[in-house]
């Protein structure tokens, strides 16, 4: 099986005080040289995709580009726990999801990918809906997204790699305003039948800020499903801003990672155990819900 080539990372990525001053005359020429080598390597065909569809080089220096002044200077993300997460081998990211529009699963890649000290990148999992989109399934394909079943997770772990999953899916993203940080049904723990059989830690993810990027007060059910959506949002700004309204709100983010759970010693048969399945599912899922509460309680205020 073709592995994919990892371009590295272009080194000195600026820190949140480094992106707020102006760059250096030094540093618009690396900027320059950088852009160059990225289109010669697009023509020359310098570049490789994995069998998912991944293209790391095109992910990194374009599709990541394009959302980390959102992380760095929007949302001003604050990182915590990024050692929970293993510098090398498998382990599965198991987050809340909220939002109305999944910001926080790319937050989340970027979290990893340019704050952990290994720079390691997230393959998330995703809906059958993201697939079927006619924009966004190929550019979630080269971004390392590959569909939410078990086959995919489990080749993916047992290469090494580490998968981010959302268990809420839609239901957390498209639910109301008034429910906010309350997480919904967590499934049948298909994440950790996939994790006990590749022997994968499982790092539970705590996310505050995204409930507020668009809040949802409203949801017209009827045009959704004559258009094949989950949902149809109503927010404060849109529709009534037309295009206006899809600027997120500029809330304050935090993303945790909470201390990892061993799942090696239970052994792969231990993913047939509906009993096991269903207690490390809730345990999870419980993990996640006190350190929400426990982030917002530290928070001063959405905003700041």
């Amino acid at each position: 099986m073709p592995e994919a080539k990892v371009i590295p990372l272009r080194e000195g990525h600026p820190t949140d005080d480094a992106a707020t001053e102006p760059a250096a005359p030094e540093q618009w020429e690396e900027k320059v040289a950088e852009a160059l080598a990225f289109l010669r390597r697009r023509l020359t065909g310098d570049y490789e995709i994995d069998d998912f569809g991944y293209d790391a080089d095109l992910t990194d220096h374009v599709l990541m580009a394009l959302f980390r002044p959102l992380y760095d200077r929007w949302f001003r993300v604050e990182t915590r726990g990024l050692d929970n997460i293993p510098d090398d081998g498998p382990a599965l990211i198991v987050a809340n999801h909220s939002g109305t529009i999944p910001l926080d699963a790319v937050m989340t890649q970027l979290a990893v990918l340019d704050h952990h000290p290994a720079r390691r990148q997230v393959r998330l999992l995703g809906a059958d809906l993201v697939f079927s989109l006619p924009v966004v399934a190929p550019l979630a394909r080269k971004s390392g997204t590959t569909l939410a079943c078990a086959a995919d997770v489990e080749r993916l772990l047992g290469r090494g790699e580490i998968c981010g999953v959302f268990p809420e899916g839609f239901k957390g993203i498209g639910k109301p305003f008034s429910e906010r940080y309350k997480l919904q049904r967590f499934g049948r723990g298909g994440f950790v039948g996939s994790a006990l059989r590749a022997g994968a830690p499982i790092v539970p993810c705590s996310i505050i800020g995204a409930e507020e990027t668009y809040p949802m007060v409203g949801n017209v059910k009827t045009l959704a499903r004559l258009a094949g959506l989950p949902y149809l949002p109503v927010t404060p700004t849109f529709p009534l801003l037309g295009l206006l309204g899809l600027v997120p709100l500029p809330s304050k983010w935090i993303i945790e990672f909470g201390e990892p759970i061993e799942t090696d010693h239970h052994g792969a048969a231990a993913a047939d155990d509906p009993m096991l399945v269903f207690n490390l599912t809730d345990q999870v899922r419980e993990t996640i819900q006190q350190t929400i509460y426990t982030l917002l309680m530290q928070r001063r205020s959405v905003f700041f």
